[in-house]
């Protein structure tokens, strides 16, 4: 009978401990993402791919591949060491951290780092969010209010 009662404890353990990690990788940051344009003549098509990792509790995210621009693009609006440097590998996203927040509507949120937007060569502060395959990206100017945002999808 003890058997039989620990058996039980231990695939409801278990089943709660898988089910919680599948949950818990819907709102995974890591990954590849399809960035998509937002502006201009190109609004709506698929822009860029990017890579996200983690590294010492942080998160970065570096162009990997360019859809629209030949691989060998180099950053021509970029300031400082960025100056004329290739796209493809470069750090846009830098030093996000989970916050323990969750939206609603846009799913887990990750703050305090910021964004750089190769086009246009700015850097801005950042917010993301994250639900299953969408990422949901702001970048701003001092507050969240004074910015723009968009959806990356996931690259499966």
């Amino acid at each position: 009978m003890i058997k039989k009662i620990i058996a039980i404890v231990a695939i409801c353990l278990f089943s709660v401990l898988t089910l919680g990690g599948i949950a818990s990788a819907q709102n995974e940051i890591i990954g590849i993402w399809k960035t998509v344009s937002d502006e201009g003549a190109d609004k709506g098509k698929a822009k860029s791919y990017v890579e996200i990792f983690e590294k010492d509790g942080a998160y970065f995210g570096k162009v990997s591949k360019l859809l629209l621009k030949p691989q060998d693009t180099l950053c021509e609006k970029c300031a400082g060491e960025l100056k004329n440097k290739p796209v493809v590998g470069m750090i846009i996203i830098k030093d996000m951290k989970k916050t323990g927040k969750t939206d609603g509507e846009l799913g887990e949120e990750y703050a305090g780092g910021s964004v750089m937007d190769p086009d246009q060569g700015k850097t801005y502060k950042c917010k993301i969010w994250v639900k299953g395959d969408v990422l949901t990206l702001r970048g701003f100017l001092g507050i969240p209010t004074l910015g723009r945002s968009q959806k990356w999808f996931r690259v499966k």
